[in-house]
């Protein structure tokens, strides 16, 4: 909402209704000699001034509305606005999304696992202000999609555009969590954790996904894993993002819920069974419960000024009017 932070400028718009009354009672009129045409022994004659008196009162609004503007920019109108600065870190977590094709089962629901699990991750970044976050994208190989940082639209425009099956086939558990262990373990952060999203087992890369549990537990860092989708034969479909091929058909889905849950045990963490969305979000909640850090924060104040936008409308209304009465109108000004 606009404030003004010197209202006392309004006082000049009883100037108006001065100059009003000084209209009326014709002080400060020019002298004029008024000189009636008329036909001997007939009436006065009369034209009509319509144009003219329609642009004439266009003119004079056009001038009130420019001292009107003009005052209110006088008045110094500003917005106030306040936002959170913290004075230290939270927690930093970063996020081991599978990307392999399996995901793109549709057994969540009639969501696919992919879909769901983004959900996931997009309810713990918008609940832990002071948290920043990563994103480790992991199939075949991983990369590093996000490096951790607390800016929330560039993370999640990187997510929202992540692909199903861009990094091939196959689930390096072992390689993407090392790989966010090495970005996590230099963090000041009070807490620092990895949440891996997958929805199957180890079968590719050279790092044992035990070991590179047992490098996370070492550098101080929790691993938590969400093990979505149901077992049995689900339906799949996806496209490849690199050849744009169409693969549709059912996958016999059977993960170890074992080899998940004592990846989590070995740092620390925790193994999440997530068949439904309902587990999912409960899963969720548990890790924003555990990995809350209390930090401390200011508020600090942001003023928006806007006087120049009504020093523009004061401009243009005033440039209206005197195009009005020098061009239009024909005056002398």
């Amino acid at each position: 909402m606009i404030e003004f932070n010197n209202p006392s400028a309004f006082l000049f718009l009883l100037l108006i209704p001065v100059m009003m009354f000084f209209r009326y009672m014709k002080i400060f009129s020019k002298l004029a000699f008024p000189m009636i045409l008329v036909d001997w022994n007939s009436v006065p004659l009369k034209r009509e001034n319509t144009f003219r008196i329609f642009f004439s009162g266009a003119a004079k609004i056009c001038l009130t509305l420019f001292y009107l503007f003009l005052v209110m920019a006088f008045a110094s109108p500003v917005k106030h606005t306040q936002t959170k600065v913290y004075n230290s870190k939270g927690s930093s977590i970063i996020f081991v999304l599978d990307v392999s094709p399996s995901m793109a089962s549709s057994d969540m629901e009639n969501r696919t696992r992919f879909d769901v699990a983004k959900q996931a991750i997009s309810t713990i970044l918008m609940k832990n202000e002071s948290d920043d976050f990563g994103l480790v994208e992991m199939a075949e190989t991983s990369i590093v999609s996000v490096p951790p940082t607390m800016d929330r639209k560039t993370f999640l425009a990187k997510l929202n555009s992540i692909s199903i099956g861009e990094l091939g086939d196959g689930t390096a558990i072992g390689t993407g969590l090392s790989c966010a262990v090495f970005h996590l373990e230099k963090s000041s952060s009070v807490r620092k954790s990895i949440v891996l999203i997958t929805d199957g087992e180890n079968n590719a890369g050279s790092i044992n996904p035990v070991t590179a549990a047992r490098f996370a537990r070492e550098k101080g860092i929790s691993v938590y894993v969400l093990g979505v989708g149901t077992k049995g034969v689900v339906h799949l479909e996806y496209t490849d993002p690199k050849t744009q091929k169409v693969y549709s058909g059912y996958l016999e889905s059977n993960f170890d819920n074992a080899a998940l849950s004592r990846i989590s045990l070995e740092a620390n963490g925790k193994y999440f069974e997530a068949d439904t969305i309902s587990a999912l979000s409960q899963a969720v909640s548990s890790i924003n419960k555990t990995e809350s850090a209390v930090v401390s924060y200011h508020m600090k104040n942001n003023d928006i000024e806007y006087y120049r936008i009504f020093l523009y409308f004061a401009a243009a209304f005033v440039t209206l009017a005197w195009i009005f009465r020098r061009f239009v109108l024909q005056e002398v000004l």
